[in-house]
């Protein structure tokens, strides 16, 4: 299967909508939103995230928001809010990442709000997202990849039916420069 249309081309809303919650691009103004979140997640995201190791300032996660957008719109990479639709708040964020355009092959990443957790809005999310690159981006091949110690993002990518493929052994460095071995979920389009 061959894709040769310029990423730009392809259309992705910026707005999706699950049971509870809605997902969109950044905008220019959600530093505030996601800084708050960031600074409340820190402790939990220190260990598996490299930009979590210190708290931002509100201009500075402004400034990774407005790239974000911009990165959205060249379709280089594609993060996403996610927001209550109860309250309004900022919940976490998820997004396609390390995309190959030309195979259709994307990584899903997510991180979720502390004060968050354990109330099924990361699940809901890749769920979602997950049947939206295979329905309307013809995904062939999505990926999650976590640190083996991760186990709650290794849980939420086998309670989404994602399949363990590999364990890659000495994978890289995590944040505190210590070798690290990553897991890698996997679901490939029905054949």
């Amino acid at each position: 299967m061959k894709h040769t249309i310029d990423p730009i081309l392809i259309d992705f809303p910026d707005l999706l909508e699950t049971e509870r919650l809605l997902i969109r691009a950044p905008r220019q103004g959600d530093g505030q939103a996601v800084n708050e979140s960031l600074c409340e997640s820190l402790d939990a995201l220190r260990p598996w995230m490299p930009w979590a190791q210190t708290a931002p300032t509100v201009s500075d996660t402004e400034l990774v928001m407005r790239r974000a957008s911009a990165e959205f719109i060249l379709r280089e990479n594609l993060m996403l809010l996610m927001f209550s639709k109860a309250d309004g708040r900022h919940v976490g964020n998820i997004g396609l990442h390390r995309m190959d355009w030309s195979s259709r092959r994307f990584e899903i990443g997510y991180w979720i709000r502390t004060g968050q957790q354990g109330k099924g809005y990361v699940t809901e999310a890749v769920n979602h997202l997950t049947r939206f690159t295979f329905d309307e981006l013809a995904a062939t091949r999505i990926e999650i990849r976590c640190d083996t110690r991760n186990e709650r993002s290794a849980a939420v990518a086998r309670r989404t039916g994602y399949t363990l493929e590999a364990t890659l052994h000495d994978d890289g460095l995590d944040p505190q420069g210590e070798l690290r071995s990553m897991l890698l979920f996997t679901r490939l389009r029905d054949r």
